[in-house]
């Protein structure tokens, strides 16, 4: 019956139901919805007691608090290179198989004391900055790069390991999480060489070494780079905004975009190129930015501003799937987006408190789109479906969780 309804509904989106000139076929509703598929971990929602919101900080956040500090006295450019042994190495190559850089990235040997290391260039390093943001995922450490040349230069070293590999013109941000912060290892291993013998789990350093390997929060951190480019390559011009108040804005939307990715990956276990996953962190990056979520910034980013024409190189072509969702199917893939767009803009306007001002007011309406697939936002009662759910999570938080 389920399968019905929603097929019903994605027959209707594809242009007038199955059996109508150019309307949906069994196969590709059966494709989508496949697609479509809710795999984030919903049992945390209905824990007892409920999770903390917004989520705690991780461990590494506390390392980056200080750099930030420092990047104020001594320029950011400087902070990260003395901390980040990937800014030590140009970018060529083979240089990721190179013996000098993997004894510096992998083994923790300082890059100063490597003669290979001679430095990443950097057009304009006074013009990049470092940030905690406070989001519904907790404080996230930013690097803020405000010329395209740098950011490109400084994506493809902390994710391409310093390989000139391609960075898309409308990349604008990259998150980087999992590696090894040998700052952390080396000040882990002072506390432990003072400790006293007997208080240590650990007879030698290699012992203690091979403990934290277990405990990848001890060493391993999470940050996001990000370019203050139009987002999704959208000229200043289609927003009818002068270019210096979009950059701007841009950069909020971008910010929040990765850090609701964090929240989901976090809280619910998984972050994918879906549709579901980009209207979840499309709706944190354009309410951050424009204070409530519009519909028509969302389809403009997506390539879907002309409905049901789809822009060719439209950002809904990255979300098509591994294997890529057949043509027909795409074609529900945009109606599916578009629907959704309009319900969420119906809810974010009518539910009161919806529009958050603080971050488990966002954590709430995140967590309540999580709960939904893309179709079912897509459907009549979409919105009113949200705001269930939404009203649900905020009862279990209390008073604090409005506005």
């Amino acid at each position: 019956m389920i399968w019905q309804i929603q097929a019903s509904l994605l027959a209707s989106l594809g242009a007038g139901g199955r059996g109508a000139p150019g309307g949906p076929g069994d196969a590709e509703i059966a494709e989508l919805l496949s697609y479509d598929d809710n795999v984030f971990d919903l049992a945390a929602l209905a824990a007892v007691p409920p999770p903390a919101l917004p989520l705690p900080d991780e461990p590494g956040v506390a390392f980056w608090e200080a750099r930030v500090g420092e990047a104020r006295q001594r320029g950011a450019a400087a902070v990260l290179r003395e901390h980040l042994p990937q800014l030590h190495f140009p970018i060529a190559e083979g240089m990721s198989g190179s013996a000098a850089y993997r004894a510096a990235t992998r083994q923790g040997v300082p890059a100063a004391s490597l003669p290979e290391a001679t430095g990443l260039q950097l057009r304009h390093p006074e013009r990049i900055e470092i940030e905690l943001h406070a989001s519904a995922a907790g404080r996230i450490p930013v690097v803020i790069v405000r010329e395209r040349e740098d950011f490109v230069a400084l994506a493809r070293a902390l994710a391409k390991r310093n390989e000139p590999l391609p960075v898309p013109d409308a990349q604008g941000a990259v998150a980087v999480s999992g590696y090894t912060n040998w700052s952390r290892v080396r000040a882990h291993r002072l506390r432990w060489e003072s400790a006293e013998g007997t208080s240590r789990e650990t007879a030698t350093w290699g012992e203690e070494l091979e403990r934290l390997r277990g405990r990848q929060e001890l060493y391993q951190d999470r940050l996001i780079l990000l370019s203050d480019g139009p987002y999704s390559g959208v000229h200043a011009a289609a927003m009818e905004l002068p270019a210096s108040a979009w950059r701007e804005l841009s950069l909020a939307i971008r910010r929040d975009h990765e850090c609701a990715h964090v929240f989901t990956k976090r809280l619910l276990g998984s972050m994918r190129n879906r549709l579901l996953d980009e209207l979840i962190a499309d709706y944190a990056g354009i309410v951050a930015a424009a204070g409530r979520f519009r519909a028509d910034w969302l389809l403009r980013f997506l390539g879907l501003e002309d409905l049901p024409r789809i822009r060719a190189g439209g950002r809904l072509e990255l979300y098509r799937g591994t294997p890529p969702l057949s043509d027909g199917a795409f074609r529900l893939l945009a109606a599916v987006a578009g629907a959704a767009a309009a319900n969420l803009e119906r809810f974010d306007a009518a539910e009161p408190g919806a529009r958050p001002r603080s971050r488990l007011g966002m954590a709430l309406v995140l967590a309540a789109i999580a709960s939904h697939r893309a179709v079912d936002l897509a459907a009549p009662d979409g919105a009113e479906s949200l705001a269930r759910a939404y009203r649900a999570l905020k009862d279990r938080y209390g008073e604090g969780a409005a506005g």
